[in-house]
């Protein structure tokens, strides 16, 4: 990719995969003929994303992309983030694909919650002994989410790092860029009380979670990924290797439209301690019990580990990965064009006067 090298030892920048080592590396076990055959592999899934403000081909040391045109200047927004453990989940089934659409998507919803449109994404993939086919499969993952998304994968880096890894691991991160017009800016000043909150559903635990969560399904249930669960309705690792979800798609026209007032991205930290993150001084937050339907993945975990409520909700997403405050009379309008889009959204609590911080309520 361009902007991207495969590199052994040490993870340094220039065009994505022109190898150039000496015989040293590879007594000290690095194949690069291996490195030379993920090259040939991605490239056709890199440039799957390109469009036309993508000035390079893949091979220079950094990647061009040229800023859209706009009337006014407008705001850059970047964010970086990884997979977590959840790649542990990957290790352990062999598939690979979807934490590259994890990522991507994880980092597209971080700067959606400020109102920016993707515009490229940069991947770092690092492990101990390169294998091709695990290189691709995620590869083929992040291009699949990116053309979902309209975002340009044009670059990255693979490190490859024998005996820093354990066999048969890597770590993957990603850094997106993105934009969007100061006026359709979205960074939570324009909430105040009595503003109404409405959540989109998760389709699991996205990324975040799965140290608890191996835990109780590994260690305390003694389950394997490919135990069928009746209360889940599939297997542990269908249940847990769910793809993380985007939002830009659907949330773009009430952006343009200046309808949301602020945005959540639930992640790290649940709703205790994501949602404070976009409120004014002299505001809290109020959720509903019971407002939306809890996964069954989390009734699995709270029963199993008898979880306080606390926990839970500082830990997982319950089953919400967006959450967005709206004014009182904008509420039905929200909703109409939601549901026009098929979108299943629920009304989970309010907006009221207090101190940055979020309670349950009945």
């Amino acid at each position: 990719m361009t902007s991207r090298d495969c590199h052994p030892e040490e993870a340094a920048s220039g065009g994505r995969r022109r190898i150039s080592s000496s015989v040293s590396y590879a007594s000290a076990g690095v194949d690069i003929e291996k490195g030379n055959e993920a090259v040939r592999r991605i490239k056709a899934h890199a440039r799957s994303t390109f469009n036309s403000n993508v000035l390079a081909d893949l091979g220079l040391f950094g990647g061009l992309y040229r800023m859209p045109s706009t009337r006014r200047p407008p705001v850059l927004v970047s964010s970086c983030d990884g997979v977590g453990t959840k790649l542990k989940l990957a290790f352990m089934t062999g598939i690979h694909n979807t934490v590259g659409q994890d990522i991507v998507n994880h980092c597209v919803n971080d700067i959606l919650v400020q109102g920016a449109r993707p515009l490229f994404f940069l991947d770092y993939f690092a492990t101990g002994k390169l294998d091709p086919g695990v290189v691709e499969q995620v590869v083929a993952g992040m291009a699949v989410a990116c053309r979902e998304t309209g975002t340009a994968l044009i670059g990255g880096e693979t490190a490859e790092m024998p005996e820093f890894y354990p066999v048969g691991e890597y770590d993957l991160a990603g850094t997106i860029v993105g934009m969007v017009d100061r006026a359709q800016l979205v960074d939570g000043r324009r909430i105040r009380a009595g503003d109404q909150l409405i959540g989109l559903p998760s389709t699991g635990l996205h990324t975040n979670g799965y140290t608890l969560a191996r835990k109780i399904f590994f260690e305390v249930l003694k389950k394997r990924p490919e135990s069928y669960m009746d209360e889940l309705g599939c297997t542990v690792a269908e249940a847990l290797m769910a793809v993380h979800r985007a939002y830009h798609p659907l949330l773009k026209p009430l952006i343009e439209r200046r309808l949301l007032h602020g945005m959540a991205h639930i992640t790290g930290g649940g709703f205790l301690e994501n949602i404070p993150r976009i409120l004014p001084a002299g505001c809290e937050v109020q959720i509903r019990r019971r407002s939306f339907p809890v996964l069954p993945v989390f009734d699995v975990m709270r029963k199993a580990a008898h979880l306080e409520e606390a926990e839970l909700y500082r830990t997982f997403n319950m089953g919400i990965g967006m959450v967005f405050a709206v004014g009182r009379h904008d509420v039905n309008a929200v909703v109409t064009y939601l549901r026009a889009k098929k979108a299943d959204c629920y009304e989970i609590g309010r907006v009221v006067r207090g101190s940055r911080r979020v309670t349950l309520v009945d």
